[in-house]
């Protein structure tokens, strides 16, 4: 086993993307930091896995709802490796199903996890980041962070809030040598949907009457497709991951789309020149020395 040449956090590791992306990263020598919650609980089986993987995998116990639990872990982190050179934004929770009948605090939820998580880990590492002068901090949004469909709606709130964040933030701190990228996988059958919860605003779902019935039924007949040999193999995130590891500092793009996308990527391409002028004509593009978007 080759030395380990860098250090990466990488936030939901116990399963789907991220599971994979630990062994992934660690096979090509990197030290990786598995975040997760519970190792020594529900997780314990999963730590056992990782570890018994590589050598360069440390499980880390971290819930990114939790402010406190966030700066502790980096806090462990750093005082193990020194640094930090990436992390990966990869924890979420997903539900689905008739938009109004989700109550606020299961909006909340997704929040806490899939945006407020993800800025706790940003604003834990950015510092060690900043004076090292380099870094690169990979979000994982969702087609659904570019479009909203049927269905999705408190779900993609969570993923547009997060480009919203990151892509600002990309500009900010790109004068000390981090960069900031987006990763928009379509779907893919890594169990995501399945760990979601069912609308609880049960009045509101009798009041759709028949209505109230289509978003099971359509979403059975995709799990079906899931099942498939016709379904995108999740291993495509981790190499969109991989790839912009392993990208020139500066070079990498702010969005990268992965698998099937429904035109998401069109929709970055027509946007991108509209958000280059609008910074031009603020002047920003100047003061920010001409970061790419």
């Amino acid at each position: 086993m080759s030395e380990a040449k860098r250090n990466v956090v990488i936030t939901g590791s116990s399963s789907g993307f991220g599971l994979k992306a630990v062994k992934d990263f660690a096979d090509k020598g990197y030290r990786v930091f598995a975040t997760m919650r519970g190792p020594e609980g529900k997780n314990a089986a999963v730590k056992t896995e990782l570890q018994a993987h590589s050598q360069h995998i440390h499980v880390v116990d971290m819930d990114v709802t939790s402010d406190e639990s966030v700066k502790t872990a980096i806090e462990s982190v750093l005082a193990k490796a020194g640094k930090i050179d990436i992390l990966i934004n990869n924890a979420g929770v997903m539900y689905l199903g008739i938009t109004e009948a989700f109550s606020i605090a299961q909006a909340r939820e997704q929040m806490e996890t899939n945006y407020y998580g993800a800025m706790r880990t940003i604003q834990a590492v950015l510092p060690a980041m900043r004076e090292a002068k380099s870094g690169l901090i990979i979000n994982t949004s969702s087609m659904v962070g570019q479009i909203s469909a049927p269905y999705f709606s408190t779900y993609a709130a969570t993923k547009h809030a997060l480009e919203g964040y990151v892509q600002g933030l990309r500009y900010e701190v790109a004068p000390f040598g981090i960069d900031v990228a987006i990763v928009q996988p379509g779907p893919f059958p890594t169990g995501l949907s399945a760990g979601g919860q069912e609308p609880t605003r049960i009045d509101v779902l009798d009041s759709y009457g028949e209505l109230a019935k289509i978003p099971s039924a359509m979403f059975e007949e995709f799990a079906k497709f899931m099942q498939t040999d016709q379904a995108p193999d999740p291993q495509l995130v981790v190499d969109a991951y991989l790839a912009l590891a392993d990208m020139p500092a500066g070079k990498r793009p702010t969005r990268t789309t992965v698998g099937m996308v429904w035109g998401v990527n069109e929709i970055n391409a027509a946007k991108q020149p509209i958000q280059d002028h609008v910074l031009k004509e603020m002047q920003l593009d100047n003061i920010l020395g001409g970061v790419d978007a």
